[in-house]
């Protein structure tokens, strides 16, 4: 957009605004932004050229795309996620109600010690799920995990009641990340509020602040950002206080790298370009005095992932020269399966914003190739898959429309 084309695209969204009785911190709320990041829309300043950005800002406004813009493409039907049948939906079912109300009624000693080592082995394998994005194998092992574990904790003897309750907090943990890819934010809600309960039963606090951090997660996909950013910089104050004041381990490094990450994500969907950057400058601190890629909690916080973000975080701000900029050079191949695929699907997205079109439907198809379920069910994939075919409309390749089709991009 030209200085003049923002003027007259802000003076419109001022107007509609002002015609459905919204104030400007109303419709930022309604739309996941800031106040600030609309009046800099609104007085001409801040661009808005990325197709999503318009969606939203003309779903908010309660008008079609093509008043907002009458050049944007012509849209297809929103695809409707939350209704069509998920992978997780089993998952979903062990969140309702309570975990283990029949040891409630009838409380009993049915512990058996020699059961520890399989709850320890499957839960190992629900991360190994979570990370390579298996749903529907996470969900059919949740099923019966999570109410022996509940159950466990209620019954074991004390000496393994911590282990237990940290066992369950992973486990919630998992199942909170799984529920965010999946677009189930309000289930990912409750999975990660159990998840930090059961870290602090278990005397591990890093692993209350690794459930924040998953909390914080399904804010973002709620488009709760203040509530987001109220949690995590809460968390952030806290930590860094520790750090400052202690001989801070490896495992208090990742999990405040990770959370500088997190803040920089939120600060990113709010269009908050100067407090996005300075996240990522934080979390690279962090990730260069820790030295190395690592797991802690899951959280695969190090040197790589903080880049993997930095693409991520450019590409959400609209700047794809910067994020492919970021990624030149970049390897991923030590990482989980999942974070390879979201650095592909990444590159897709920016190479879309670039108007790359054969770069970006490569890339997704990459992404696919590792991480099936995730780009077939991811938000941002199916929205850059609609793009690709907006675009292309009659003209798009056969690669395309079976992509659109595996995907349902177009509902």
């Amino acid at each position: 957009m030209s200085a003049e084309e923002r003027r007259v695209f802000g003076a419109k969204v001022a107007d509609l605004r002002k015609q459905r009785g919204l104030t400007q911190s109303e419709l930022a709320a309604a739309i996941g932004r800031t106040a600030s990041w609309l009046s800099q829309v609104e007085r001409g300043i801040q661009p808005v050229n990325r197709l999503d950005v318009l969606r939203l800002l003309a779903d908010g406004l309660g008008v079609s795309l093509q008043v907002l813009q009458p050049d944007a493409p012509t849209a297809e039907p929103e695809p409707t996620p939350q209704a069509e049948a998920n992978d997780l939906d089993q998952a979903r079912l062990v969140l309702s109600g309570h975990p283990a109300v029949d040891v409630l009624l009838s409380p009993r000693e049915d512990f058996r010690p020699s059961t520890m080592n399989d709850l320890r082995e499957v839960c190992e394998r629900i991360w190994d799920l979570t990370h390579t994005d298996q749903f529907a194998e996470l969900s059919a092992a949740l099923g019966p995990l999570v109410p022996r574990l509940e159950r466990a904790t209620r019954t074991a003897p004390q000496e393994y009641k911590a282990e237990l309750h940290w066992l369950t907090a992973r486990t919630y943990q998992a199942l909170a990340a799984a529920f965010v890819r999946q677009n189930e934010a309000d289930a990912a809600w409750v999975a990660a509020d159990r998840a930090i309960r059961e870290a602090e039963l278990s005397g591990e606090p890093l692993g209350v602040f690794a459930g924040i951090y998953r909390l914080a997660h399904a804010f973002v996909r709620l488009k709760h950002l203040d509530q987001a950013e109220h949690a995590t910089t809460m968390a952030v104050n806290a930590l860094q206080r520790y750090v400052d004041d202690h001989e801070a381990t490896p495992q208090h490094q990742s999990v405040l790298g990770s959370l500088h990450l997190m803040l920089a994500l939120i600060h990113a969907r709010a269009g908050e370009r100067t407090a996005a950057r300075k996240e990522i400058e934080r979390a690279r601190e962090v990730a260069a005095r820790l030295g190395e890629d690592r797991n802690d909690f899951n959280l695969e916080f190090g040197p790589t992932n903080v880049e993997i973000q930095a693409v991520s975080t450019a590409v959400e701000l609209g700047d794809a020269g910067e994020a492919l900029d970021i990624a030149e050079g970049l390897d991923a191949s030590d990482l989980s399966v999942e974070r390879q695929a979201r650095l592909l699907m990444d590159l897709g997205r920016a190479h879309a914003q670039r108007r790359h079109f054969g770069d970006a439907l490569n890339y997704l198809l990459k992404a696919e190739d590792l991480a099936p379920e995730m780009i077939h069910t991811h938000i941002a994939a199916r929205d850059v898959i609609r793009e690709l075919m907006l675009v292309a409309g009659r003209a798009a390749s056969d690669e395309l429309r079976a992509l659109a089709d595996r995907t349902d991009a177009l509902g």
